[in-house]
């Protein structure tokens, strides 16, 4: 049976190795308590660095959909409240005509001032559908353009095709519809219950053939029950972006805990730990120093 010989250059040697395992341990326990950080290097752990990347990937993501959700609410908002002062005008273009209608015998400098006045609210109409949001008409659908309606004949001037909603998407799942098209809340310029072509109508009526002003209150009434149901689909559209927003601010809460769990250090464990390594280090130096501290004069007496 061979023995085999220990030197003191072994020793030594695997004094020191044991000294900076040590040492590098004690740095890098160091290192996470100063950064508050587990992994400051992907060397220190491949799969937790693969975590952080995937969870922070996943952060930008939800970002980025809080950014559309705040532009849909915004979009929506804009097209509700347009939408509502556009009915209040309805309403008052529909009072006059059943004033109108109801004084058939008036004078003519009455029907013409209520003719005026009718007139005077299609203009209104038309600038509140041409409202714009970011140079970009709400009721234009995607044209490039910057108005929905030509302010005069009132011809719808934007562009809607199948498939060319204007959407945001809010979730890695869902996408949310934010526009509402000319045609579809006010009618298409063939539509005889066209908004603008109906109350053009009225008022040449009410000038020229007051006979005619039951059928455009058919007509108006037709064309408010199109924008009044453009306002209940819009608000429940408005009604999903909020809850959209309250989920993606959970999920950006849990994405920043899970983060947290990846990457930041648990300080007291950390604390303890640093201590229990600096003590090893320290009795490992002082052991060290014992079992090298012979010289060649030792073995030489």
């Amino acid at each position: 049976m061979t023995s085999m010989r220990i030197t003191q250059k072994a020793v030594a040697q695997t004094s020191l190795q044991g000294l900076n395992r040590n040492l590098e341990t004690f740095g890098k326990l160091q290192q996470q308590l100063t950064s508050g950080r587990l992994i400051n290097a992907p060397s220190d752990s491949p799969t937790g660095t693969n975590k952080a990347m995937q969870t922070r990937s996943e952060q930008a993501a939800v970002e980025q959909f809080g950014r559309n959700l705040s532009d849909a609410d915004s979009w929506l908002s804009i097209t509700d409240s347009t939408l509502q002062n556009m009915v209040d005008v309805t309403r008052r273009v529909r009072d006059l005509t059943v004033q109108g209608a109801s004084t058939g015998n008036s004078s003519e400098a009455s029907r013409r001032a209520l003719a005026t006045e009718v007139a005077s609210l299609r203009e209104s109409l038309l600038g509140l559908a041409n409202t714009n949001i970011q140079g970009r008409p709400v009721f234009g659908g995607v044209t490039t353009g910057t108005k929905a309606y030509d302010a005069i004949t009132g011809t719808f001037q934007g562009s809607v095709m199948p498939g060319s909603d204007v959407l945001r998407r809010v979730s890695f799942t869902e996408q949310v519809r934010v526009d509402l098209s000319g045609p579809e809340a006010f009618g298409a310029d063939a539509d005889p219950a066209n908004l603008f072509a109906v109350v053009g109508r009225i008022a040449d009526d009410l000038l020229n053939a007051p006979e005619n002003l039951g059928q455009g209150l058919a007509d108006l009434d037709a064309a408010m029950s199109r924008m009044l149901g453009g306002v209940a689909d819009v608000g429940a559209r408005a009604a999903r972006v909020e809850r959209e927003k309250q989920i993606n601010t959970d999920l950006a809460l849990r994405l920043e805990t899970e983060l947290g769990e990846v990457e930041n250090v648990d300080l007291p464990n950390t604390i303890m730990r640093l201590q229990m390594q600096q003590v090893g280090y320290q009795a490992a130096l002082q052991a060290t120093a014992k079992a090298i501290s012979p010289t060649l004069m030792d073995y030489l007496r």
